[in-house]
């Protein structure tokens, strides 16, 4: 709702009763208020009808009937009291006692409260409306109540000036209100923008962090599955062999299960982030130790290192430089068990980095003991890639391998 609507509802500005919610209550700012505007319009009843009743030459001079003035009383105590009702029905009231302000003078104060009112929360054409109404009724006013010591004219122009300034300070009310209803919505919609903003803030960094892991967990289930079909393979294995590989099982699993923890773990986060430091990242240094532990379970890798200037490399460019050779080599144990596989990479600042994993393309019937995959690592590769503003290619090339290329944005420092 904007702020203009707002001001057509009383009960939504502070300080206001809303007339179509139940349970809204007056605020003690609002019992101060009425309760003022009620003794100040009781004590001008007081003021008026003890003015017009004194023996001096006054209003009463001028009374074709003298019960005008006990009339004239009650008319405005019950104006006072309907002050009590001026938030429900403001147009109504000033419609309704319009025609009192023809003639009634212990009238003045309440009539004068009910106009600002209007004019504080309503529109500007009602506001409007009503004011020409009530200068229409104040031209008759000095015909009936004439003013003893001044002409009509003179108190007609008092009555319009003081309409008019009542109209003033109801319209500057009304827009101060505005303002400060627009500033409110406007600071609430900036905080509700930051919450926002650092729920997707975590939300990427938990996609991120798991995104890793995954890359990870694959890995070393990879791994776990290449040791256990070798022992499957070779059950007469010697001692020392199956002892040593049964070691790497136990410890791929251990590491597998600790890296699922902490993917579940990333993943039911809802409020922050984990508060322990997140581990250091791979980057094209620890490549070595990845093709050694591929080595380690049984895979041939060759390894072909051609990168000048290594450390230069940008982290990130580096990290995901690894990630590429990661998936390269997993899906090489996932789906081409036996081949022989192998991992190039060249580049310098201002050319660029390239990763190239190649190997040869499984000859026969699909392993039905394959390693099942989700088929999201090389999505995940290419959005890698496409972020750091690179290339990817995958797929069967001219000579029958799997080939899985990218080139990495490497500037010039």
């Amino acid at each position: 709702m904007t702020s203009a609507a707002v001001l057509e509802h009383p009960g939504l500005l502070p300080g206001a009763l809303d007339p179509t919610r139940p349970h809204a209550r007056r605020t003690a700012r609002d019992w101060l208020v009425d309760s003022l505007c009620f003794v100040a319009a009781l004590g001008w009843v007081v003021v008026a009808t003890l003015d017009a009743a004194s023996p001096v030459p006054s209003y009463a001079e001028r009374l074709p009937y003298p019960w005008m003035i006990p009339a004239d009383a009650v008319i405005g105590v019950a104006l006072a009291v309907a002050l009590w009702f001026r938030r429900r029905w403001p147009v109504g009231l000033a419609v309704a006692t319009l025609p009192l302000s023809a003639f009634s003078m212990t009238s003045v104060v309440s009539l004068l409260v009910i106009y600002f009112t209007v004019v504080v929360h309503r529109r500007t054409a009602v506001a409007l409306a009503v004011t020409a109404g009530g200068l229409v009724a104040n031209m008759f006013f000095a015909l009936l109540r004439p003013d003893p010591d001044l002409a009509y004219w003179p108190t007609t122009t008092w009555g319009v000036a003081i309409t008019l300034l009542v109209l003033a300070w109801g319209m500057f009310v009304r827009a101060r209100r505005q303002l400060v209803l627009s500033l409110r919505e406007r600071a609430e919609r900036a905080e509700a923008e930051q919450q926002l903003r650092v729920a997707q803030a975590q939300q990427v960094e938990r996609t991120r962090i798991a995104r890793e892991m995954h890359d990870v967990l694959a890995h070393r289930i990879s791994l776990l599955s290449l040791h256990a079909g070798a022992l499957e393979f070779r059950p007469d294995a010697p001692a020392e062999e199956v002892a040593r590989a049964a070691g790497v099982i136990r410890s791929s699993a251990h590491a597998a299960l600790q890296d699922l923890r902490e993917v579940i773990g990333v993943l039911r986060a809802e409020g922050s982030l984990a508060t322990e430091p997140e581990r250091p990242q791979p980057t094209i240094a620890d490549l070595p130790t990845l093709v050694a532990e591929s080595r380690a379970a049984g895979v041939r890798v060759d390894l072909h290192d051609e990168v000048s200037a290594a450390d230069e490399l940008p982290a990130a460019t580096g990290r995901t430089a690894y990630r590429i050779v990661q998936e390269g080599l997993t899906n090489a144990r996932k789906h081409a068990r036996g081949a022989a596989v192998t991992v190039g990479l060249r580049g310098a600042p201002a050319e660029g980095l390239s990763v190239e994993i190649r190997n040869r393309w499984p000859v026969g019937e699909p392993d039905t003991d394959a390693i099942p995959g989700a088929g999201t690592g090389l999505i995940g590769i290419a959005e890698r890639v496409h972020l750091a503003g690179g290339r990817l290619e995958h797929g069967r090339d001219g000579s029958g391998d799997f080939r899985l290329a990218a080139w990495l944005p490497w500037p010039a420092t």
